[in-house]
């Protein structure tokens, strides 16, 4: 793997999503992530489409990670496991809080095995408080944090027709942040020699990522003046073409319904009645919200159009599926999609890098997702083990694999290390 985290060793006890995320994130920067799965396996496996016994949702957060599978409840486990800390650098888990600690496995135990180790957790409220315990789902501190009440006031939707967000914002922002916060520990570490212990909570990673936070938390109901600095008044329109799409400024704002005057070349709608004030504005939004699409019709095409918004600093942007960003012009260009393939032969369209490196070249080819327990072996092996070693211990049931793997897997070079890919016994 190449990288600016390359030679950077990862141990990601998560599951689901925000901890998946953080650690796909860091094996994507070039660091060598292994997944620890238990033998029930992790449930984004079960998620669809799955064309070969892996699911899509599962490949795109855990591609690029090597991955084994260990009973913990076997005795010895936990220790071997603590072996595997013993040289990483970070360890990511997402279990609720205390988890670990059962199994030896917290950053108490493992800290002390070594002392560079940076450990971070990622619950919904936190490791300790009166919410600690608390099951935590994106949706549920989503509607805890005010993301809910913010979608709930804007759409208008009344609680019996009322749906959560289709998109689990809570999960990937707190991924998200403890990445960061990772790489900060990193920084910290090279002028210290020491690592430290992360503690991430989804709602206090919902209320940063707000940047609305400061009236929200006064109570302050901005009413008749929206969209000041926000996006979440910005109007939809249709294009010269049929095009639908959203223009990132408010029509009623007292400092954005100049820019749509400039750009339809209407300073006289200033003195209009009807939208002299913000206020009259939403009361005429109908009216207002026609003339605009009128003008937007008189154009040949959509780029035409942006071109004048852009002008009067009117950002404009086509209502597109994912699919159609990556096959636009811009997806070609920036390398959207990268499609791989496992082990079984399925394949997978997923996205592509979100950064640039001047001085790193990242894998255009990442490591293909893998099944559970894959790399059973060559872990075990990798951390001194031998091939009788490794043997026994899935005599013991100690590591298993997903059954869908072939228990004939092509020879090897006789120096090769020995993969497992069929643990003696079902999970």
């Amino acid at each position: 793997m190449t990288g600016p985290l390359s030679g950077l060793k990862v141990v990601d006890f998560s599951r689901v999503l925000a901890g998946p995320l953080c650690g796909r994130t860091l094996a994507d920067l070039g660091a060598d992530v292994i997944k620890i799965e238990p033998p029930r396996p992790d449930v984004s496996r079960g998620a669809v489409p799955s064309g070969s016994g892996m699911s899509g949702y599962y490949a795109q957060q855990n591609i690029g990670k090597r991955n084994i599978s260990v009973d913990l409840n076997v005795p010895g486990a936990s220790e071997l496991i603590a072996r595997l800390c013993d040289d990483a650098d970070i360890v990511v888990e997402n279990f609720r809080a205390g988890t670990l600690k059962f199994f030896g496995l917290d950053y108490a135990s493992l800290s002390k095995r070594n002392p560079r180790l940076i450990y971070v957790s990622i619950t919904g409220y936190g490791q300790g408080g009166p919410w600690a315990s608390r099951m935590a789902y994106a949706p549920t501190v989503q509607a805890e944090s005010g993301f809910t009440h913010h979608s709930l006031r804007h759409f208008g939707a009344n609680l019996a027709q009322a749906q959560t967000d289709a998109l689990s914002h809570a999960d990937v922002y707190a991924g998200l942040q403890a990445t960061i916060a990772v790489l900060a520990a990193l920084a910290k570490r090279e002028k210290t020699g020491r690592g430290q212990y992360i503690d991430v909570a989804m709602a206090a990673v919902l209320l940063s990522t707000n940047e609305r936070a400061h009236l929200d938390i006064e109570g302050v109901d901005t009413g008749a003046e929206p969209g000041i600095l926000g996006a979440t008044d910005g109007p939809f329109f249709t294009g010269p073409g049929g095009e639908r799409f959203v223009a990132a400024q408010s029509l009623v704002g007292s400092l954005t319904f100049p820019n749509y005057l400039r750009a339809m070349r209407r300073p006289d709608l200033a003195r209009d009645p009807r939208f002299a004030t913000p206020e009259l504005r939403r009361q005429n939004y109908g009216e207002l919200h026609a003339l605009i699409q009128t003008w937007i019709l008189t154009f040949r095409d959509l780029g035409a159009l942006d071109a004048q918004l852009d002008e009067s600093k009117i950002a404009i942007g086509q209502v597109r599926s994912t699919k159609e960003l990556c096959e636009s012009e811009w997806g070609e260009y920036w390398g959207a999609v990268r499609t791989v393939s496992d082990r079984r032969g399925g394949r997978y369209k997923l996205h592509g890098h979100p950064w640039r490196f001047s001085d790193d070249d990242l894998p255009a080819e990442p490591r293909e997702p893998a099944f559970r327990g894959e790399h059973n072996a060559e872990v075990l092996a990798m951390m001194g083990m031998s091939d009788g070693q490794i043997r026994e211990y899935a005599r013991r049931g100690m590591f298993v694999a997903d059954p869908t793997l072939s228990p004939s897997p092509p020879p090897m070079p006789p120096d090769a290390p020995v993969r497992l890919v069929q643990g003696a016994k079902a999970a």
